[in-house]
């Protein structure tokens, strides 16, 4: 017998290897492939639709805040990345070379794009020359290349997806502000249309990105109990601006640098909806993100019943369209058993299936069945858009809802440092933890329970008292810490 495709292969459970799980997920929804090239993936049209569907929501929020797109190029002049020390230093092992080019040696080495800070900044120094040229909001969807030694499809490759936004301000006030505000549009998308529930805050200084003055993240906690770094916001300060010159004439007349800031999210988003939400059937999606919200299963035996059942789906199909239910698909193939259809459906995430065979249509009714709960009710023909649009509402609340509740479930706090290295063990999740602000107890935590300082959150209050390391005096706020991707 032929040997079963990776698409319908058993999916292993959660509870036995949440990793190999993971990746069956990835192999049932026929999301992503792994490439020839070591350590680089090949996203497939289903997991393309998704982060297309993530880029257009994403896009559409940047914009609102005054943001334009842009395109900058791929190589950048090695000397451009030795003129800003802590970013050269913190990107120089991750990065791709290229050394000749039209059969020749290069002059200069150019650097394959791990992020774009240095050649953008070259332009800004050209563009801005005035107060009235500021502040610049420039947003650029592009690959990246990092030179990762241990991947993960979606999670860790050499290449990836993202946006990066790069913005230049006259003071250090408004720098901060735009970055803090990025972090929240960060927020509010995973809450909205991701369905994941995340805290946002600062990173401490080992975990800052190489050249910031200050990072702000949001952080989600998988089912796994471990914590994603979802996106990132960096406060840059003038770093870049002094190493770029760039430089602008002040209303008084005096020439002073700019204060800047960088923001970005990748495909590495489509990784935390697969590990957020899906179980052991294969993947869920929730219904604002999903390439197909609704998939419509007609079910017949015969050219007459296929005639009357197709016709209702794609009736009803025409009617979600016209409801604003974009994307539906009316599932026609021949030689498919329904069971077959469903099966396929739910491997792929869509929230919602709608069954209607003859005995749907006697009724004048159609069979709905929920992604995420499996739930079957029936709902009056005439009343099927409606209650359509209603569940997909409801799923997509339900979703954030049980994230959350798992989240809460999974985060914790101890003042006892012996109880925290145990408990890691046994519940992993969220801890949070007094911490004295040291990098060397940060360092340790770290090499004793592989758990690294995530966020230390906006919005908890100042609990002082002894740090859960050393004993010292923590005046500050928790800091959470985790095990993470």
């Amino acid at each position: 017998m032929p040997e079963p495709r990776e698409s319908e292969k058993a999916i292993t459970k959660r509870a036995e290897d949440y990793g190999r799980w993971y990746t069956d997920v990835i192999a049932a929804a026929e999301l992503a492939d792994h490439s020839p090239v070591r350590g680089c993936m090949v996203i497939r049209p289903h997991g393309y639709a998704i982060w297309e569907a993530i880029q257009r929501a994403l896009d559409r929020m940047i914009k609102k805040t005054g943001h334009q797109n842009a395109y900058f190029p791929l190589f950048i002049p090695e000397s451009f990345l030795k003129k800003e020390a802590q970013h050269v230093e913190g990107f120089a092992p991750h990065c791709a070379v290229v050394t000749h080019g039209g059969g020749q040696k290069l002059e200069e080495a150019l650097y394959v794009r791990p992020t774009s800070e240095t050649i953008m900044y070259t332009m800004f120094a050209k563009w801005i020359q005035s107060w009235r040229d500021l502040p610049l909001l420039i947003n650029q969807w592009a690959n990246v290349v990092r030179w990762e030694l241990r991947t993960r499809l979606f999670l860790r490759t050499c290449e990836f997806l993202w946006q990066e936004g790069h913005t230049a301000h006259a003071t250090a006030e408004e720098a901060d502000a735009e970055a803090r505000k990025m972090c929240g549009v960060y927020r509010t998308f995973a809450e909205e249309f991701m369905a994941l529930p995340v805290v946002s805050g600062s990173k401490s200084e080992a975990e800052r990105f190489a050249g910031a003055e200050t990072t702000y993240c949001i952080e989600g906690l998988m089912q796994d109990g471990k914590a994603l770094q979802a996106g990132t916001s960096h406060f840059l300060g003038q770093n870049f601006a002094k190493a770029f010159d760039v430089k602008f004439q002040t209303q008084d007349g005096q020439l002073a640098h700019v204060w800047q800031t960088s923001w970005g999210v990748s495909t590495r988003l489509v990784g935390a909806l697969i590990m957020a939400h899906s179980d052991d059937t294969g993947l869920v999606l929730p219904p604002k993100l999903a390439p197909i919200p609704v998939a419509i299963v007609p079910i017949w035996k015969g050219d007459e019943e296929r005639k009357a059942t197709l016709g209702a789906a794609n009736d009803l199909a025409g009617k979600l369209e016209g409801a604003g239910v974009e994307n539906v698909k009316v599932d026609d193939r021949e030689g498919l058993r329904p069971g077959a259809k469903y099966f396929d459906w739910e491997r792929r995430g869509v929230p919602l299936r709608v069954e209607i065979g003859p005995k749907d249509l006697a009724k004048s009714q159609v069979m709905l069945v929920r992604r995420d709960t499996g739930a079957k009710s029936p709902a009056p023909a005439a009343e099927g858009p409606a209650r359509v649009r209603a569940l997909l509402d409801e799923i997509q609340k339900g979703l954030f809802d049980r994230a959350k509740s798992h989240r809460d479930a999974h985060t914790f706090s101890t003042d006892r440092y012996d109880d925290f290295k145990k408990r890691i063990e046994e519940a992993p999740g969220f801890y949070a933890l007094r911490w004295c602000g040291s990098g060397k107890c940060e360092a340790e935590i770290k090499e004793e329970t592989q758990a690294t300082l995530r966020v230390i959150p906006f919005d908890s209050k100042p609990d002082p008292g002894p740090c859960v390391k050393c004993g010292a005096n923590a005046p500050g706020k928790r800091a959470y810490f985790a095990r993470a991707y």
